[in-house]
């Protein structure tokens, strides 16, 4: 098995147009973790990933006859560069179907490649479906991501050069995991001459196919997988990657939205580039091993995957970079409603910095502070504090890590009903699209009446709605139906603390 793939990775073809990425050592990261931390830059490929090498391997490999016919694929991101530039450097035709959903300037990148695009439906499972349709019926080959031979042993030679880049002692190679293309690849050419070597995967906690599939022993498909990472956004492991994957990788490592944060901001600060979410998962995943097992001393290389990040994303992961890095506590305060409350809060706080405070009056009884707090960053910060103000009287509930409370609940501090609505709360993920919301009005028509609604744009193709509906008991499950039709992925929220301070009824 693995001969086969050593002899493609060796002769893969893509240094006629991909370069060799740099290995770069990473000095703030070494430092503060004690160990020797490399970054492997795919993010300084010319199309700002590590896309391209499977891409052009499998395109020059086809036939001329194929080549005549053209290929097709269908992405919303990086794959879509990477096809798009192989096929104008062979002089082959390109076609790429991509959602609706996806952000223009990524279409525009596409387009300025040379290829032809279809927009088609709101995911990428709509995209891909149309895509192998219109393979078959215009004869194109159809350019897999992932799930495919010669993309494996192209993804692969990234590690024939980290091997060729450092010779002495790697201990571990943490690896960003969406279809398994990558980890396949640099899994079997690393096992294979450098046997002793870790291969970690990473994925978000909200979108791990490999993770799952290792657990169950077969592979799974996720039923809703989450978008920050929206480069790894896949619900089902690889066929073929998941193959190798099972023999040869030795771990998988899951990091939520905040540890991404936190790494992309690490990766800024020693290298000065902007990693996207996904590019920046391996340094989230290394990070987290470190702090497991308390490991010091050791060699360590995180691949650098890819810096296709919209600008207006920024805004949203300086937010949550300072709690991924455990800089910033959140907590709800009750405190007594009456002269004097806020000033003695305060001064429980001594000399710590606060990062906000969001109040409103609701009652004569007692107050709810939504409140930030500086941190050390140690895991003891967090209890001493709520341990301080407790001992004090006040009530403390800790929302550091409530989803709900960090996407919409800090915005929407003292916004209680009046009155009782009969109301039910969902976080929904709303489509970024020109009549999404039209749409989904018109779906709910005059049935319910909509009591709450907070929208975010995170930058991404898909933005987070929190609605309050009025709704009856016997019609939830109708509504839900509602929901479901329009395909939109969603929580109930009506029991969530955050919700029930800052806005219930």
């Amino acid at each position: 098995m693995s001969l086969k793939y050593i002899e493609k990775i060796l002769r893969a073809k893509v240094y006629e147009l991909a370069g060799e990425s740099p290995l770069d050592f990473a000095p703030a990261l070494s430092k503060r973790y004690q160990n020797q931390i490399f970054l492997k830059r795919e993010d300084l490929q010319s199309v700002f990933s590590f896309k391209l090498r499977g891409a052009y391997n499998k395109i020059a490999s086809l036939s001329e006859s194929a080549r005549q016919h053209g290929v097709i694929a269908a992405s919303a991101g990086n794959h879509a560069q990477g096809v798009a530039l192989s096929a104008k450097k062979l002089g082959i035709k390109s076609l790429i179907v991509m959602p609706i959903t996806t952000p223009e300037i990524k279409v525009n990148a596409v387009r300025a490649l040379g290829a032809k695009v279809i927009l088609h439906g709101e995911a990428f499972d709509d995209a891909y479906q149309q895509a192998k349709e219109l393979a078959k019926t215009q004869q194109m080959t159809f350019i897999h991501p992932y799930d495919d031979a010669e993309v494996i042993a192209g993804q692969g030679t990234v590690a024939m050069e980290i091997l060729r880049q450092k010779t002495d002692n790697i201990d571990v190679i943490f690896v960003p995991v969406g279809g398994g293309g990558l980890i396949a690849g640099i899994a079997v050419y690393a096992k294979f001459v450098r046997p002793e070597i870790k291969i970690i995967g990473v994925e978000p906690d909200d979108s791990d196919c490999l993770n799952q599939a290792l657990k169950a022993n077969k592979r799974v498909s996720l039923k809703q997988v989450g978008l920050f990472a929206d480069g790894v956004a896949v619900k089902q492991i690889g066929k073929e990657p998941f193959r190798l994957a099972r023999k040869l990788v030795d771990e998988v490592i899951t990091v939520n939205t905040d540890e991404i944060c936190a790494a992309i901001k690490d990766i800024f600060d020693d290298t000065r580039s902007v990693p996207e979410p996904a590019g920046a998962l391996a340094v989230a995943g290394l990070k987290k091993y470190i702090e497991r097992a308390d490991i010091t001393g050791e060699s360590l290389v995180a691949i650098e995957s890819g810096a296709n990040i919209n600008f207006d994303r920024l805004r949203y992961v300086a937010e949550r970079a300072q709690v991924g890095e455990h800089r910033e506590i959140l907590l709800a305060v009750t405190i007594p409603e009456k002269p004097g409350s806020f000033l003695a809060f305060c001064k429980l706080l001594g000399k710590r910095s606060i990062t906000e405070f969001n109040y409103r009056y609701f009652d004569s009884a007692t107050a709810q502070l939504f409140v930030g707090i500086s941190s050390s960053g140690e895991s003891s910060d967090l209890a001493d504090i709520m341990q301080h103000l407790e001992q004090k009287g006040f009530a403390v509930i800790d929302m550091t890590q409530n989803e709900l409370a960090k996407e919409h609940s800090r915005y929407m501090v003292g916004g209680h009903a009046s009155k009782q609505l009969n109301e039910v709360i969902y976080s929904l993920q709303f489509p970024e699209r020109p009549g999404a919301l039209l749409r989904f009005l018109s779906s709910l028509g005059s049935q319910w009446n909509i009591s709450l609604f907070h929208y975010r744009n995170h930058g991404a193709a898909f933005g987070k709605v929190l609605i309050g509906v009025q709704v009856e008991a016997n019609e939830k499950h109708a509504l839900q139906h509602c929901f479901d039709a329009l395909g939109f992925q969603y929580i109930e929220e009506t029991e969530n603390p955050a919700y029930q301070l800052f806005s219930g009824q």
